[in-house]
């Protein structure tokens, strides 16, 4: 009788062990705002390619400008420097404004866009947030050539190759708009570079 209760106690065990790990794996980690987005894309379009490559043309601007805005806000209120306030606030301004067309762009389109940071955004924001004085102003300007060159390539290809006339034209006009982010983001380093 002793076996018997000692063997059923073990069962038991290994059985809560079991219910234990299982609940462990089961805990879903939050999945990416722009993943979500592309999945619910590729569900909607999975038969028609056109639309699932201008679908992530416009995830990808409503990432940037998710990005662009929330660093921007950070420029303005961590920067002691005037002159990267100043780029700041013009990007909070510029690229809400972008957002704000993006999404109406695919709205129209029946185009599902990340809401919120994604993992990559976020984990630039935080690699500059752990920066301060000079460091964070360089690093700030630094993160706009890059983003702003990437960005201006994504538009080019989109202008050329969106399958949406009214995709292309819409990647077409905002060149100009974040070629002058570019340049400005560049004299902003040189002068950073200077001190």
């Amino acid at each position: 009788m002793k076996k018997l209760l000692l063997a059923g106690k073990a069962i038991l065990g290994a059985g809560l062990i079991i219910i234990f790990l299982q609940s462990c794996k089961n805990e879903t980690k939050q999945e990416d705002p722009k993943e979500v987005a592309e999945d619910a894309n590729e569900a909607k379009f999975d038969s028609i390619d056109s639309k699932e490559d201008d679908s992530e043309f416009l995830v990808d601007q409503a990432e940037i400008n998710l990005a662009e805005i929330e660093i921007g806000k950070l420029a303005q209120t961590k920067s002691t420097n005037p002159e990267v306030k100043k780029f700041g606030k013009m990007l909070v301004d510029e690229h809400t404004k972008s957002a704000s067309e993006v999404s109406a762009l695919a709205k129209a389109k029946n185009f599902t866009l990340p809401t919120s940071l994604t993992e990559e955004g976020q984990e630039e924001y935080n690699k500059l947030n752990e920066k301060s004085g000079a460091d964070f102003d360089k690093k700030f300007a630094d993160m706009m050539i890059e983003g702003h060159e990437k960005a201006i390539k994504k538009l080019n290809k989109a202008a050329k190759d969106a399958n949406d006339q009214e995709v292309r034209t819409w990647a077409s006009t905002n060149i100009a708009g974040l070629t002058a982010h570019l340049e400005h983001a560049k004299l902003l380093k040189q002068n950073l570079d200077k001190k």
